[in-house]
């Protein structure tokens, strides 16, 4: 990854600044911030908060070599949505940058990638070469830029291939809350997350 900005997260002045990419409706519909957030049951999660409902199963994603929790996946109705929050600098968005450094990465990988206009704004269409039985998998990765973060999700299973279906993934992805907290951090890490406690 290139660093575009200076010590607070602000662009270079030789740097165009990019747009932030989100529904125009996403302070009210989500995904909220924290400051959006109403009061209500939560799964707390540290960098997000998650809605619980019935027959919603989640389980956190655990990098091996340094234990810590890098995304969360939920699992709903024969779908799939895993989750990671990044941190963004307060004027732009980072989504549609990642989204290219996304597909090179899966066309590296063999995948083959299409850029769509989703219910959310641009997303990205891929199929991977080899799912868990061999056989081709899709998937659908989304993006929303909000104040200070991005919430990336990978939408697997029934979403990623049926639209009635994604647009229950996608409305899991928008009743989720994101934490960014007040502490400074470089645009594009990743908004740290811990296991479930009450909220």
């Amino acid at each position: 990854m290139t660093d575009t900005t200076d010590a607070q997260g602000e662009p270079l002045d030789d740097e165009a600044l990019v747009d932030k990419s989100a529904p125009e409706d996403r302070a009210q519909a989500g995904p909220l911030d924290e400051s959006e957030a109403p009061v209500r049951p939560y799964v707390d999660l540290g960098g997000l908060r998650i809605v619980p409902r019935p027959g919603m199963q989640m389980r956190l994603e655990v990098e091996e070599r340094t234990k810590r929790i890098v995304a969360v996946t939920l699992e709903h109705e024969g779908s799939t949505v895993q989750l990671q929050p990044f941190a963004a600098p307060r004027s732009e968005g980072i989504w549609a940058p990642v989204r290219q450094v996304l597909r090179t990465q899966l066309e590296r990988q063999g995948a083959t990638v299409d850029e769509a206009e989703g219910l959310l704004g641009p997303e990205l269409r891929a199929r991977l070469q080899s799912g868990p039985d061999g056989a081709p998998r899709a998937v659908r990765i989304i993006g929303v830029d909000g104040p200070r973060w991005m919430l990336q999700g990978l939408i697997g299973g029934q979403a990623a291939v049926d639209d009635e279906q994604a647009a229950k993934a996608i409305e899991l992805f928008r009743s989720t809350v994101v934490c960014r907290g007040a502490q400074p951090m470089p645009p594009r890490d990743l908004i740290p997350l811990n296991a479930p406690k009450p909220v």
